[in-house]
């Protein structure tokens, strides 16, 4: 898929720029065929890592992730950063068990969740466009403001569900067999090609990548900046929200203290994905494959039995490297 800023002079590409844009559209799928390759051999037991029933697990894993990489890829592509993400799951996913809890219809208590981390996406939006905070500290004191009201919000426990369809969107098996995967799994393919149809065909799509290339000339284009980022924070706030539903849905409870560094595991899912800190690239189809990446890392991490601290170094080092990656094809642009 390819994006290019309504701000680019139209001159004609460079062999090094070719080459990034290869680098950019075909380095997720090489990074994720070599990571499924690489831990189907070291569990000694290909057949089993990528047998059906464990790709069912790795697509119901990613789906949080892959829904909060939606939103993080708008925000990331506009030149932001949002690191409130793992606090604000944890808020909506208590918002929504509280609601469920009280007897509000699931459809109710989803929306109220969704309602819940937009404005939290507005607030941070405001603090931005209008306190003139940068997206990193904004987003960084959101992160512990969000996160104590969820525990205050759940008076600092666990809040049980009841049994209701909710509970069903991220099984393994679905109820109804013609499903395949989970329900939540085909929510975030509808969720991942409406998002990108918006980027690529709608004059919003074409706005937040002008603002992430260069703001500057963007505003002097007469894009209303602080109106776009507005959008573009409240809008990835509603998906956080449903990740926080989804959450809530995995654990059948709302948990204050769940979703710790699920900041890291988005934004790294975003920049494997091709997506830049600097703003003015990325895809939602790479941020998917990032997710996907993501998943796959800690199912294999889990199935060779290396404990979490291992999996977070791999984490770690992964975005480094994307990163290092993503400047080098940034410099082979120029």
């Amino acid at each position: 898929m390819t994006l290019v800023s309504p701000l680019a002079d139209g001159s004609a590409p460079t062999s090094s720029g070719a080459l990034s844009r290869v680098l950019a559209r075909a380095g997720p799928l090489l990074a994720l065929v070599l990571v499924a390759a690489a831990f189907a051999l070291l569990t000694g037991a290909p057949a089993r890592y990528l047998s059906p029933f464990n790709l069912r697990v790795v697509l119901s894993q990613t789906v949080i992730v892959a829904v909060g990489a939606i939103g993080m890829t708008i925000i990331m592509i506009s030149g932001g950063i949002d690191l409130s993400v793992g606090a604000a799951i944890a808020l909506t996913g208590v918002v929504a068990a509280l609601a469920l809890d009280g007897s509000v219809a699931p459809i109710l208590a989803i929306g109220l969740a969704m309602l819940v981390g937009g404005a939290v996406g507005v607030t941070n939006g405001l603090l931005i466009t209008r306190l003139r905070v940068v997206p990193f500290i904004a987003t960084l004191g959101m992160l512990g403001i969000a996160r104590g009201v969820a525990k205050w919000l759940a008076h600092e426990q666990t809040v049980n569900v009841p049994a209701t369809w909710i509970n069903d969107l991220l099984v393994t098996f679905p109820r109804h067999s013609w499903m395949v995967f989970a329900p939540g799994v085909w929510l975030a393919v509808v969720l991942a090609l409406v998002a990108a149809l918006v980027l690529r065909q709608t004059v919003f799509g074409r706005h937040v990548f002008a603002v992430g290339s260069n703001e500057a000339a963007a505003r002097a284009c007469g894009i209303a900046i602080d109106r776009l980022k507005l959008w573009t924070y409240g809008g990835a706030g509603l998906l956080f929200g449903l990740a926080g539903v989804l959450q809530m849905s995995r654990l059948r409870q709302g948990d204050p203290t769940v979703a710790i560094g699920a900041e890291l595991d988005i934004i790294a899912a975003v920049v494997i994905g091709g997506g830049s800190l600097l703003g003015g690239e990325g895809t939602i189809l790479g941020s998917m494959v990032g997710a996907l990446i993501m998943a796959l890392l800690r199912n294999g991490c889990q199935q060779m039995g290396w404990p979490n601290y291992i999996q977070e170094i791999i984490i770690g080092a992964i975005i480094v490297i994307a990163v290092a990656l993503d400047r080098l094809r940034v410099r082979l642009a120029e």
